[in-house]
């Protein structure tokens, strides 16, 4: 069974930055893609970034590209989002998520969730 653990999330100013991580518990952490998603009060839950098993192909939304950083540590079975420039529409809940996928396109579905972690973004 594979558990995924977000943290990192908190309130911080716009413009500013955190960086969130998502520890995967489990074996064969290199074989999962793995990805990010954010779902703010009242709206779906939206993509936000996405690393292959590798880390060599990444993806991101078109609303956090060129400010958020997606990675990964396979040795630590740990994946990353580091936020730059942070707004107040960035404000959500963040949630990683796993799939045992061998492309390094990005998955169109996900199976396993973790329970998520806050960011507020104050104007």
């Amino acid at each position: 069974q594979v558990q995924l653990v977000e943290s990192g999330g908190g309130l911080v100013q716009a413009g500013g930055s955190l960086r969130l991580s998502c520890a995967v518990s489990g074996r064969a952490f290199s074989f999962y893609s793995m990805g990010w998603f954010r779902q703010a009060p009242g709206k779906e839950r939206e993509f936000v970034a996405h690393i292959s098993r590798s880390g060599g192909s990444t993806s991101y939304a078109d609303s956090v590209q060129g400010r958020f950083t997606i990675s990964r540590d396979n040795a630590k079975n740990t994946v990353y989002l580091q936020m730059n420039s942070l707004k107040p529409e960035d404000t959500a809940a963040y949630y990683c998520a796993a799939v045992r996928y061998y492309s390094d396109s990005k998955p169109t579905e996900y199976d396993y969730w973790g329970q998520g972690t806050q960011v507020t973004v104050s104007s």
